[in-house]
C-alpha cells in the first residue's frame, strides 16, 4: 500500500513538472511573437495566409484567362472565379471554394477596355462584379436618354454579361470635405499622415485643392495647416498636404473617430471584395460597408477616374479625402459616390498603395516592407453597425490585452503545476509527520 502511494505522488510530481515545462514553453513562444498580438503581415493569427492572399495568389497562378476575381464569401472563405473544372478542382484542393462562371478576366478586362475607349459619358461608372460574373455599368439621373441608349447598344455589342443600371442620385466629388480640413475651394477630410523620411504630409483626396492651396483648421483661417505640394486629378484622385510645422503631425500614424479614440494604421494595403471595411470623414463620422468591386471606373463632371475601390458604404458633402481603413491598415481615400448616409447609396476610394506608390511616401510610422506587403485583412466579421475594432483612447494602440491573451494559456499551466507540486508537498510533509510521531511514540513507550 504505502509503494503504491509512493509511486502516484511520484506520478503526480512528475505531472506537474512537466506541467511547468510546457506552460514555460508556451509562454515563450508567445512572448517571441509579434508584441503587439496583431497577425504578422498577410498571416492570420495562427500563422496561416490569410483568406485573401490564397484567392489571390490562386488567381495568379491560374491566370487571367482561367480565371475571373475572387472575393471573401459570407462564411469568411476565400471564393475565386474559374471557367473549366479542372481550375475549380485546383482552387478546392488548396482549400478555396471554386464557382465556375463563363467569362474569364481577360474577357471581361477587354468590356472595360471597350466602354473606356467609348466617348465619355459624365454621371456614369462601371466596374467587374466578380460574383455574378458581369460588369456593372451606372449611370445617375444626369445622363441624357440619347446618352443612356447610345452605352446601352454598346453593352449589347460587348454582350450578354453587361448590366445597365440606372441611379437616382447623380455622381459627384465630396468637396465641401478624418478631421475638417478647410480652404477656400471648400471643406474636406484629412486622410492619412505620411511621411518621405523628412518631411510629414497628410494624405487626402486629389479633388480637394489645386497645387499650392493653402488649408486651414478653422474657418477663419487663423490656424494654417500646410500646402497642396504634389497630386493627381482627374485619372486618379490623390494629393499630398505637406505640414506647416514639420512636427505638426507628431509622427502620429492614427485616424481619429471621435470620443478621443483612434485607431492606430501600421501599413497600407489593398482590400478585397467582401471585406468589412471602415471610412472616417468630417461630415458623417465613422461609418461601415463592404468592399464590393475593384479597379472601378467613375466618370465624374470633372473629369474621369480609373482604378477605384467601390464600396456599400454612405458618405456626403465634406467627407471628402476621408480615410477608408480596416484592422489597422489604410486602404484608400473617399474619392466620390452618390446617394447619402439616409437613404444610403455607394461610394468610391482611391486606393492608397496606388497613391502612395506614385507619391514616395509611406504611412507614417510604417516600414517600407510593410507598404508594399499587399495582404490584406483577415476574413471579416458580418457586416452591421459601424463598431470600429483596433481602438484606444489615446495616439496608439495598447497591446496589453493582447499580450495577456497571448501570455494566458502558459501562464494557467504554471499556475496549476505549482499548485499541484505545493499540495503533493503538503501532502508528502504530512505523510511524514505523522511516520515520525508515530516512531518516537513507539520508541518512548
Amino acid at each position: 500500500m504505502r509503494h503504491a502511494r509512493r509511486s502516484l505522488q511520484r506520478i503526480v510530481r512528475l505531472a506537474a513538472v512537466g506541467g511547468l515545462l510546457c506552460g514555460g514553453l508556451m509562454t515563450t513562444t508567445a512572448m517571441a511573437s509579434d508584441p503587439s498580438g496583431e497577425p504578422s503581415p498577410g498571416r492570420d493569427t495562427k500563422g496561416t495566409a490569410r483568406p485573401a492572399d490564397l484567392g489571390a495568389s490562386l488567381v495568379a497562378q491560374l491566370g487571367a484567362s482561367r480565371t475571373a476575381g475572387s472575393w471573401i464569401g459570407s462564411d469568411g472563405r476565400p471564393v475565386v472565379a474559374v471557367t473549366d473544372a479542372e481550375a475549380a478542382a485546383e482552387v478546392d484542393r488548396a482549400g478555396a471554394r471554386a464557382k465556375v462562371v463563363r467569362h474569364s478576366m481577360d474577357r471581361l478586362r477587354s468590356a472595360t477596355d471597350a466602354l473606356r475607349a467609348a466617348p465619355r459619358v459624365p454621371g456614369t461608372a462601371w466596374a467587374m462584379d466578380y460574383a455574378s460574373n458581369e460588369i456593372s455599368v451606372r449611370a445617375d439621373s444626369t445622363v441624357s436618354a440619347g446618352d443612356w441608349s447610345r452605352m446601352s447598344g454598346l453593352a449589347e455589342r460587348i454582350g450578354g454579361f453587361v448590366d445597365m443600371q440606372r441611379t437616382a442620385e447623380p455622381f459627384t466629388t465630396r468637396l465641401s470635405g478624418g478631421d475638417a480640413v478647410f480652404a477656400r475651394s471648400g471643406r474636406c477630410s484629412a486622410g492619412f499622415n505620411v511621411t518621405d523620411g523628412r518631411r510629414n504630409f497628410i494624405l487626402t483626396a486629389g479633388h480637394c485643392g489645386e497645387l499650392g492651396t493653402t488649408w486651414f483648421r478653422d474657418t477663419q483661417g487663423t490656424e494654417r495647416v500646410g500646402t497642396t505640394t504634389a497630386g493627381e486629378f482627374p485619372g486618379s484622385d490623390f494629393s499630398l498636404v505637406e505640414y506647416e510645422n514639420r512636427d505638426a503631425s507628431e509622427a502620429r500614424g492614427v485616424v481619429d473617430i471621435g470620443d478621443g479614440r483612434a485607431v492606430r494604421i501600421t501599413a497600407a494595403a489593398d482590400p478585397v471584395v467582401g471585406q468589412q471595411v471602415f471610412r472616417s470623414g468630417s461630415t458623417t463620422g465613422v461609418r461601415s460597408g463592404r468592399v464590393t468591386a475593384l479597379n472601378a471606373t467613375v466618370n465624374y463632371p470633372e473629369g474621369t477616374v480609373t482604378g477605384l475601390i467601390e464600396t456599400t458604404i454612405c458618405a456626403e458633402q465634406g467627407d471628402s479625402g476621408g480615410p477608408l481603413f480596416s484592422q489597422g491598415l489604410a486602404l484608400g481615400v473617399t474619392s466620390g459616390g452618390n446617394g447619402d448616409c439616409t437613404s444610403g447609396g455607394l461610394t468610391y476610394f482611391q486606393p492608397a498603395t496606388t497613391a502612395i506608390a506614385a507619391l514616395g511616401v509611406r504611412v507614417t510610422g510604417a516600414t517600407t516592407a510593410a507598404e508594399v506587403d499587399r495582404g490584406a485583412a483577415p476574413a471579416p466579421p458580418a457586416a452591421g453597425g459601424a463598431s470600429v475594432p483596433d481602438t484606444s483612447q489615446g495616439p496608439t494602440l495598447t497591446a496589453g490585452i493582447l499580450s495577456s491573451r497571448t501570455l494566458a494559456p502558459g501562464l494557467l499551466v504554471i499556475a496549476a503545476s505549482l499548485l499541484v507540486l505545493m499540495a503533493t508537498h503538503w501532502i508528502r510533509s504530512a505523510h511524514d509527520r505523522r511516520s515520525y510521531r508515530r516512531y518516537y511514540s513507539r520508541n518512548w513507550s
